[in-house]
Parts: structure tokens; C-alpha cells; sequence
């Protein structure tokens, strides 16, 4: 470019810079323009990639105006008939989730508004369960109805059916049918927890400082419950066995009240029920446990088990008698119930003997006390298994009673061939049966024996009088005398022979005499009387009365034979009366005599016997031994010391028996009695 050529003068240089600056702005004003352009570009740019990115849904939202006019003119009522229905459902489902605070409040606040409430979800919830299958077929209608006139958007349309089939799933799904989110659920469970609160708060047991209280226990309260609490847990259960919550409710019920009574019980000490036949030899050493197992069991049947009873029929009446008879079914099971029934089989399982029969009796007597109640309280249909093992209880018991009284006179009859005593004194079995006869037929005994005889005949469909038990128990009495005869004849003593027989004659007359046993024996209890005084007269002749003998005063009288001679006589005779003496006490010093009436009738008779002679000859003729150096070994006894040795014969000596047992046989009885044994094991 050729450089401008400068004019001479100001003019033209001024013009050639006006000329500059106006190409300047000219310059910065297109750059101006240039910029708002590309902002302009630029935004208008960011419109139309948003306006195609809406092209789509603007294009279904127009489609539509494509569709048919008739389909157009239509589709507003199939709409509005889907969307009715399906917004009702909504409306409801918005309510149910407005009683979530209340319903996961504690219901011991406000129950019956707790219940009320409750009530309502519920009745909300079975309009969702039955609605909500309506409300989606609705759904699904007008979808259809969309699909087949082509009124919507294919992708719109698919939306709707994965929207819809989901539902559907739900609403088939029995896990996802919880259209409550699992509210009911957290509220019944609430409500299970108020029904054991109130149980357990109000169930509490009999208290009892001692077995001993068992008997002063007052008659039953009408209720162990509160009759407002019995209402509360009636409302609960409506509640709970609306949503088929039943079993839990009994679950929950047998739970703690069985625990109650198991409470009440463990008080009385009933660990001895657990004892098994093993763990005792013979039913002497658990006796008094069966005394406590009768007044225990009648406690519980009529105090625990008729409180619990009574108060299953009145929380469950409303339900029904099986329901009720069932848990309190339960309850008495896993009380105890069974415990009790399983002592008394124990028992029955224990090997026989006499003792036997009478615990036996005392159980039979104690069920048989019971037997309404039993009736009453275990009859139903739910107490099938407490009724079998009663009903064996029964005839284990009866069976157990008949087998051994029918057996006594045999036993009674194989201890004859035993030795009797070495020391003359009553033998255990005389004492024994007489003993036991005498229970056999008392009040207390007579009826109940009978009573089971009666029944275990029955059995058999033969029939039983009550002559067969009197008969019975006077052949046992007559067999004990039959054995005594036999025992009295084994002795090779006859002195010994004659002490037993005193002794055991008067303990025959002593004991039967104004008994039931002794009126059925008559004159023959009389007679025992007059064999103990002739048998007492005879020992007494044959043993005592002979020493006095000894004591002579023949050829003493005025010394003729002179004083030597005579003291000479007296240590001869004195050392012969001491030496039958020694030798007559030492053997009877082992004999003894239990009746404390007849030994000390007998020793002051051989005192009076012995004593007065010994005295007199001693005041007489002592003086003669006593001065001689070797006195001590004549005169050995004073007066005193003789009758008190005499005083002091016949004392029984400690038992040496702890129980009824057959004795062996030795000496003259060895005759094989040894040989005979019982199948069963019943001893005497």
C-alpha cells in the first residue's frame, strides 16, 4: 500500500483523523453485533436441543387429535370409571396409615380406644382387600381400552401394564398382601402383650408359709382374677381371634397360669413325687409321704385346679366349651396333675406287703373322695390322657388291694413253720396282725376295703359280701393262734415254753378285747385271758417258787447240833440259793415282756415269792454268816439288791427289726419252710 500523501495544511490532516475514529466505532460496533449474535446463536442453539428432546411427548400428547373421533368422544368415561374406584382405594389406604400413631401406642393407656381404633384398621383393610382387585381390573379395563384404539403412547401404555402388573403380583402374593406395611401386625402383637401383662400382674400365688397351711386354706374365691380384668382380656381375645390369633392367645394363657399354680404348689415341698421305685426298698420308708400325697392332692384338685377351672370358663366362655376344657386341659398338665397320678402308680409298683395294702387303701380312699371332682373337672374329652392314667391308677390300686389281703392268711399260715423266739416275748407278727385286723376293721378301713373288694369282684362279675372280709379276718386271728399253739410246743424249755405262752395270751386278750375283732372272736378272747393265769402260774411254779426251797430251816431250829454246825448248814443252803438263783436270773435275764402291765405284775410276783423268804431266813440265820470271815461269799444279796435285780427282769431290749421280715429257720425248723417263696415278695 502506498503511504497516504499528506496535504499541506491543517484541513486536510484533521479530515484524515475524523475519517480514522469513524472507521474505528464503525469497527466496534460490527464487533458488537458479531457478539450478541453468538449469544443469540448460542441460546437459540440450547431451545432447540430442548424443543427436540420434548418432540416426543408433545408428539404423543398430539396423537390423540389422530385417534378416531368416536374413540375420542369415549375415552373420558372409561376414565373416569377406572379412576374413580382407584382414587377411593387411595383415599382409604391415606386413612389407614393416619392410625399408625395410635395404633403403635401402649394399649394399657386407653384400651377400649386402643380396640376401637384397631377396629377400624381393620374394617379399612378388608375394603383395600376387597377394592383393590377391583380397582386394578378398572385399570387394567381402560388401559386395554387405550391400547386397542390407539388413543396412547405405545411406551406410555407399557408403562402402565409394568405398573400394573406389579399390583396385581401384590395382590396374589400371600407374603405381599401386608397393604398396611405391617401396622396390623405390630398392633396385634401390642395386643398380645397387654393380654400376658395383665395375666401375669394378676396371677399370683396362694401364699403359704408351710405344708401345714394346706389345711386351713378357705373355701375358693368366685374368681383368681379381677372381674374388670376377665373383661379386658375377653375384649383382647375378640380382638386377637378376629385375626386368627387364637392358638397364641391359649399359648399364652397356659403359659402363665400353669406356671401360677406350679408356684402355689412348689410351696407344699413335692419333691418326694419325683421319688422312683428304686430309690425306696418298701413302702414303710415313703408312708409318710403318701399321708402328705392325699391331703396334697386333694389341695390342688379342690383349690388350684377348680380356681383354674372357673376361670378358663369364664375368660374363654364366649369361644366355646372346647376351647375352654382344652387350655384348661393344658393347664392341669403342665401344673402337675400328672406328677400326683404318677406317685400313686409308683407306689402300686412297689413290692407287696401287709403295710402295702393299707397306703394302698389311704390312696383309693383319697381318689375316692375326689371322684366328682375328678368327673367334673377331667371329664372332658381334652383331659383323655389325666383320665387313662387315673383309670390305671384305680386298678392298679384295687388289684394291688386284692391281691395281697387274699394272700395274708397264707402268710401268716408259711410263719408257723419259723422258730419261735429265744426271748419268750410276743413275736412280731402276733403283734402285727392283731394290730392290722383291728385297722382292717375299724371305721376308717372297713368301708374303703370293702369298697374295693366289691369293685375288683365286679370286675371279674362275681359278687362280694361283706361276710367274705369279716370271715377273712378272723381266720387271720385264728391262724395267729394256731401259730402260737405250734411255737409254744418248738420249745425244748418247758419253763420257757410256759413264759412265752403267758406272754403272748395275755397280748391276744389285752388287744382284742372291746375291739370290732374281739366282739366277732366272742367267748374266745375270755379264754386267752384264762391261759395267761394258768400258763403265768405254771412258769411261776416250775422256775421261782422253787427257790425259796433252798432256804430251809431244817435242823436249825434251837442250833442242836451247835452253832458251828449250824452256821455250816446255813452257808451250804445259802450258797445253794445263791447259785439257783444266779443261774435263773442269768437265763430270764434275756426274756422279755413287752406289756409293761403284765412284767410288772409278774416281778412282784416272783418277788413276794422269793423276797419275804429271803428276808426272814437272812434276819434269822444272817448273823451266823456274817460274822465269819468268808461271809461276802454266802451272803451276797441284801434284801434290797435282791428285789431290785428281781424288779428289773423282762425289760424289753431295743428293737433290732426295722421292719416286718420272714424270719429263717434254724434248729428243729429247718424243715425246708426256708424253701418257700412268693412270687411277688410279700414278707411278714
Amino acid at each position: 500500500m502506498t503511504a497516504p500523501v499528506l496535504v499541506d495544511g491543517k484541513g486536510k490532516g484533521k479530515k484524515n483523523i475524523e475519517n480514522l475514529v469513524s472507521a474505528t466505532r464503525s469497527l466496534k460496533a460490527s464487533l458488537e453485533k458479531s457478539r450478541a449474535l453468538g449469544f443469540a446463536l448460542q441460546k437459540a442453539g440450547s431451545r432447540l436441543e430442548e424443543i427436540s428432546q420434548r418432540l416426543p411427548t408433545l408428539e404423543a400428547a398430539v396423537r390423540p387429535i389422530r385417534a378416531d373421533k368416536e374413540a375420542l368422544v369415549a375415552v373420558g368415561g372409561h376414565i373416569n370409571r377406572a379412576v374413580g374406584p382407584a382414587a377411593a382405594v387411595l383415599k382409604v389406604f391415606d386413612a389407614v396409615h393416619g392410625l399408625e400413631k395410635s395404633l403403635l401406642s401402649d394399649p394399657r393407656n386407653d384400651l377400649p380406644g386402643y380396640l376401637s381404633v384397631l377396629k377400624r384398621m381393620e374394617e379399612a383393610l378388608r375394603f383395600l382387600g376387597d377394592n383393590c382387585g377391583l380397582g386394578i381390573q378398572w385399570l387394567e379395563d381402560i388401559v386395554e381400552y387405550l391400547e386397542d384404539n390407539t388413543v396412547a403412547d405405545e411406551k406410555y401404555l407399557g408403562s402402565l401394564k409394568n405398573s400394573l402388573k406389579k399390583l396385581r403380583d401384590l395382590q396374589s402374593d400371600e407374603e405381599k398382601t401386608e397393604l398396611d406395611g405391617g401396622l396390623l401386625n405390630a398392633a396385634l402383637d401390642k395386643l398380645e402383650n397387654e393380654f400376658r401383662r395383665l395375666l401375669t400382674e394378676h396371677s399370683v400365688p396362694l401364699p403359704m408359709s408351710s405344708a401345714a397351711s394346706v389345711g386351713e386354706q378357705a373355701c375358693i374365691a368366685p374368681s383368681p382374677l379381677p372381674v374388670t380384668v376377665i373383661h379386658k382380656l375377653q375384649a383382647i381375645l375378640g380382638r386377637l381371634i378376629a385375626n386368627k390369633r387364637l392358638e397364641r392367645c391359649i399359648s399364652i394363657y397356659v403359659e402363665v397360669r400353669s406356671c401360677n399354680v406350679r408356684a402355689s404348689l412348689q410351696a407344699l415341698g413335692l419333691d418326694y413325687l419325683e421319688i422312683s421305685v428304686s430309690e425306696f426298698n418298701d413302702v414303710q420308708s415313703i408312708e409318710g409321704y403318701i399321708a402328705k400325697w392325699g391331703t396334697h392332692l386333694e389341695f390342688a384338685v379342690k383349690h388350684l385346679f377348680e380356681a383354674e377351672f372357673k376361670l378358663c370358663n369364664d375368660v374363654f366362655e364366649r369361644i366355646g366349651l372346647d376351647v375352654w376344657m382344652g387350655c384348661f386341659a393344658k393347664i392341669a398338665t403342665q401344673a402337675g396333675i400328672l406328677a400326683f397320678l404318677q406317685f400313686g402308680k409308683t407306689v402300686t409298683e412297689s413290692k407287696n406287703d401287709p403295710i402295702k395294702l393299707l397306703k394302698l387303701l389311704d390312696i383309693f380312699a383319697s381318689l375316692n373322695k375326689l371322684r366328682l371332682d375328678f368327673n367334673r373337672l377331667f371329664g372332658g374329652a381334652a383331659c383323655l390322657e389325666i383320665q387313662n392314667l387315673t383309670r390305671d391308677l384305680i386298678k392298679r390300686v384295687i388289684d394291688g388291694v386284692a391281691e395281697i389281703f387274699w394272700e395274708l392268711l397264707v402268710q401268716v399260715e408259711l410263719q408257723r413253720q419259723n422258730p419261735p423266739p429265744l426271748d419268750g416275748a410276743v413275736p412280731r407278727l402276733v403283734n402285727f396282725i392283731i394290730d392290722y385286723s383291728n385297722k382292717l376293721l375299724s371305721d376308717g378301713y372297713r368301708p374303703i376295703l370293702t369298697q374295693a373288694l366289691v369293685i375288683h369282684r365286679s370286675w371279674k362279675k362275681e359278687k362280694f359280701q361283706e361276710a367274705l372280709l369279716v370271715g377273712e379276718v378272723t381266720n387271720l386271728v385264728k391262724a395267729i393262734e394256731q401259730n402260737l399253739d405250734t411255737w409254744i410246743k418248738a420249745y425244748e424249755d418247758s419253763t420257757l415254753s410256759n413264759f412265752f405262752a403267758m406272754n403272748n395270751h395275755w397280748h391276744l386278750y389285752k388287744h382284742l378285747k372291746g375291739t370290732k375283732v374281739g366282739e366277732l372272736m366272742g367267748d374266745k378272747v375270755k379264754e386267752h385271758e384264762q391261759y395267761k393265769d394258768y400258763y403265768a402260774a405254771v412258769f411261776l411254779r416250775d422256775s421261782w417258787s422253787k427257790l425259796p426251797s433252798h432256804l430251809s430251816r431244817e435242823g436249825l431250829i434251837m442250833f442242836s447240833g451247835g452253832r458251828a454246825t449250824a452256821r455250816d448248814l446255813v452257808k451250804k443252803r445259802l450258797k445253794t440259793f445263791n447259785e439257783a438263783f444266779e443261774d435263773m436270773y442269768k437265763k430270764q435275764s434275756n426274756w422279755v415282756i413287752t406289756d409293761r402291765e403284765l412284767r410288772e405284775k409278774t416281778s412282784q410276783l416272783i418277788v413276794q415269792t422269793i423276797v419275804p423268804v429271803y428276808r426272814s431266813y437272812m434276819q434269822n440265820y444272817g448273823p451266823l454268816v456274817e460274822q465269819d470271815a468268808s461271809s461276802s461269799k454266802y451272803a451276797k444279796y441284801t434284801v434290797q439288791n435282791l428285789e431290785k435285780m428281781l424288779l428289773s427282769l423282762f425289760h424289753p431290749k431295743p428293737l433290732r427289726y426295722s421292719s416286718l421280715k420272714v424270719r429263717q429257720t434254724s434248729g428243729k425248723f429247718s424243715n425246708g419252710a426256708a424253701d418257700h417263696r412268693r412270687s411277688n415278695s410279700m414278707v411278714l
